[in-house]
């Protein structure tokens, strides 16, 4: 078990009655000056954008619409701008991750006189660190990436193609996470997000520190109750237990209690990433193509244990040859993956050509440092590059 720090001040207000009790003092505490970000239409047919307007009705509201999946630097840009422009002192997020990790950047980049963009070229270590950041309130309408109660955000710069992780200096001061909001996520979201959460979780817990049982137990048993609600929030929309388990397990997932006492970084993001950044995929459909091929480049003599202590703790399975249990365990995160309708091909993301892996896989290697004990096992830029083309058909798995 490594050595860690562990602190997270964000204030979170979870279940169906906060938002319009308590939105109001939960901004009025930061200033009257608001910026609110959102994303499309959604929380305009819902209703959620006329109730969080009326909360806000003594406030100075400025507004920053359209922020895509895989944010852009573009609206960060937009955001910066406004920021400065109206002297802003608080900005509302309302949406899913997505929105929320472009408005955790905005939130510096009030500060900042520059490009945007440096604020997430460098990925924090330095901007973002020695400037100060405005105070973000966010509404979750998506569980999946845990932005909501954590400092980083993933930003896309398309004109480069390049997809990176930044971290700020602050996690969100106030989140409401109303499980309700998430009852009209498309079916195609819902799986997505699920295995983004899923996928947070396997990236910290096949890791080289030793005897770090109290993280892997509490990470198993997240992983077992995504593998649990998943389904049934996809037969069952507004099934609320579903819900709410999804939503507060993406955030367990990724507000730094899961890393405690680990060792290494994250492999299949920075491969994920470049997915992304080339072709501006669904990023957890991404993740849940490539995983169960990462999973089985990972597996040998030296990682077996590891896996098969997952096969029999996190899907229950038994026998003493752990090589076997090992194998069968990726087998079945395959099965369930498939069975939440997550295409298990890049042909089935429209990906049909491998004309960019060689270059995709330089730079997630490169980012990642995965050649150099950045990640779990060791990969080059020929494994990234197989496990690209290994993802193009399900021969391995059916």
């Amino acid at each position: 078990m490594e050595d860690f720090r562990f602190q997270n001040k964000t204030d979170i207000r979870f279940g169906k009655h906060h938002i319009d009790e308590e939105l109001h003092d939960a901004v009025a505490q930061f200033g009257d000056k608001v910026l609110l970000t959102y994303g499309g239409g959604s929380i305009k047919k819902s209703g959620l954008y006329d109730r969080v307007i009326k909360a806000l009705a003594d406030f100075k509201v400025v507004e920053l619409s359209g922020i895509a999946p895989n944010p852009k630097i573009d609206s960060v840009r937009e955001g910066q701008k406004l920021t400065k422009e109206h002297d802003i002192d608080v900005i509302l997020s309302v949406g899913g991750g997505s929105v929320l990790d472009a408005s955790k950047v905005i939130a510096s980049a009030k500060f900042y006189d520059g490009d945007a963009w440096d604020l997430v070229a460098d990925r924090g270590a330095k901007s973002r660190a020695n400037i100060d950041q405005l105070p973000v309130v966010d509404i979750l309408t998506l569980s999946a990436t845990g932005s909501e109660m954590n400092s980083g955000s993933v930003i896309s710069n398309p004109d480069l193609n390049i997809k990176l992780g930044t971290n700020g200096p602050n996690t969100p001061a106030v989140s409401f996470l109303d499980p309700q909001l998430t009852y009209s996520v498309s079916k195609w979201q819902t799986a997505a997000g699920s295995f983004d959460v899923f996928s947070h979780l396997t990236e910290q817990y096949f890791d080289r520190a030793t005897a770090n049982d109290v993280t892997s137990g509490l990470i198993e048993g997240m992983m077992r109750s995504v593998i649990k609600w998943a389904p049934v929030a996809l037969a069952e929309p507004d099934n609320y237990d579903a819900r709410a388990n999804l939503m507060w397990g993406a955030t367990m997932a990724l507000n730094g209690i899961a890393r405690s006492g680990t060792k290494n970084g994250w492999t299949v993001h920075p491969i994920e990433h470049e997915l992304s950044a080339y072709y501006d995929i669904t990023h957890g459909v991404g993740l849940g193509i490539l995983t169960p091929r990462w999973m089985k480049r990972a597996l040998s003599t030296e990682t077996q244990a590891r896996f098969a202590r997952y096969g029999r703790e996190v899907w229950y399975l038994t026998g003493d040859d752990d090589q076997d249990v090992a194998q069968r365990a990726i087998q079945a995160t395959y099965d369930w993956i498939k069975s939440l309708g997550i295409p298990m091909t890049l042909a089935g993301v429209d990906i049909n050509s491998d004309d960019k892996f060689e270059e995709m896989a330089e730079e997630a290697v490169r980012i990642g440092n995965l050649d150099h004990n950045g990640g779990y096992v060791n990969l080059t830029v020929d494994d990234v590059v197989a496990l690209y083309q290994a993802s193009m058909t399900t021969t391995d798995f059916e």
